[in-house]
């Protein structure tokens, strides 16, 4: 175990499994030699996973679904991605099988502009938060802001089209957090001890306007890359029917609110890894290959 003091060596349930955090979360608790559980909607997600890995089918909605998946586990890493209505029952399932519970939630208590408006996900969140926290389990909160990887969903198609990338509120602020290194804390606090009851805020180490992000892009590739400002209202007609208009309109009023100030930038990652938390640069050198044209 590389000289890990670790809580047990009970299987870690990873929920989420095979979304952007939840499958690097499987890497890190494999290269700490912890026996890992997926939980996944669909069987064939198996056929995805590392063969150390035991793949469960189960479904946040129907909170049943996950006992065969959590019998025996010592611990569980929570993505909440149901509608609310499930949540206290599923809960109080983990809660009851496993002794730690360690939730991926938003940062929707920092005191920054960016994290300040109002919205589902929010609220939804909160909910969360309160509902581990009655159960008694041991329990941590992990933060991230803006992840890195969203420019992939949000960029990649114009950058590897070769044409102008297009964007609202261009002078906005955030500070990208690597994938890799919120996963890496998350896989920290679901095996080793001191972490329980810790509510950690994960940012990138620099804070960067979106018009710049788009440039680092640029330089990781080789050349540069026009910006665009799009109004709010084209972003709105534009997402229509790719993204819940709840999620444009929170992404929009934390943009808006975000302009003119610099984000917020914390040392979490750092603290807890004991490196330094990857820049956006590296982010976007390491995944140049995925903004290239054809792939």
């Amino acid at each position: 175990m590389s000289g890990v003091k670790q809580t047990d060596i009970s299987p870690v349930l990873v929920t989420g499994a095979t979304g952007r955090v939840g499958r690097l979360v499987i890497d890190q608790l494999l290269d700490a030699g912890v026996p890992v559980r997926a939980l996944t909607h669909r069987s064939e997600a198996a056929t995805t996973m590392p063969t150390k890995v035991e793949v469960f089918t189960g479904d946040l909605t129907v909170p049943e679904s996950l006992d065969p998946a959590l019998k025996g586990a010592g611990a569980v890493f929570l993505v909440w991605t149901a509608p609310p209505r499930t949540a206290a029952a599923v809960v109080e399932r983990l809660a009851s099988h496993a002794r730690r519970v360690v939730f991926l939630s938003s940062p929707h208590q920092t005191p920054h502009p960016l994290f300040q408006q109002p919205n589902p996900m929010a609220v939804l969140h909160a909910d969360i938060e309160r509902l581990i926290a009655a159960t008694g389990v041991e329990s941590t909160i992990i933060r991230p802001g803006m992840l890195a990887s969203n420019s992939l969903a949000w960029w990649a198609p114009a950058i590897r089209a070769g044409e102008v990338v297009r964007w609202p509120h261009g002078t906005a602020e955030t500070a990208p957090v690597d994938d890799r290194d919120v996963a890496a804390v998350a896989a920290r606090t679901l095996y080793q001890n001191g972490y329980v009851g810790g509510d950690y805020v994960l940012t990138g180490p620099e804070s960067l306007t979106q018009a710049a992000q788009v440039g680092v892009i640029g330089d990781a590739l080789g050349h540069r890359i026009a910006f665009e400002e799009m109004t709010p209202d084209e972003f709105r007609s534009l997402s229509e029917g790719a993204a819940p208009n709840s999620v444009v309109d929170m992404l929009l009023a934390a943009w808006s609110a975000a302009v003119g100030q610099p984000a917020y930038v914390t040392t979490e990652v750092a603290d807890i890894l004991g490196t330094a938390p990857r820049t956006f640069h590296q982010w976007a050198a390491d995944h140049a290959t995925a903004f290239m044209e054809g792939s």
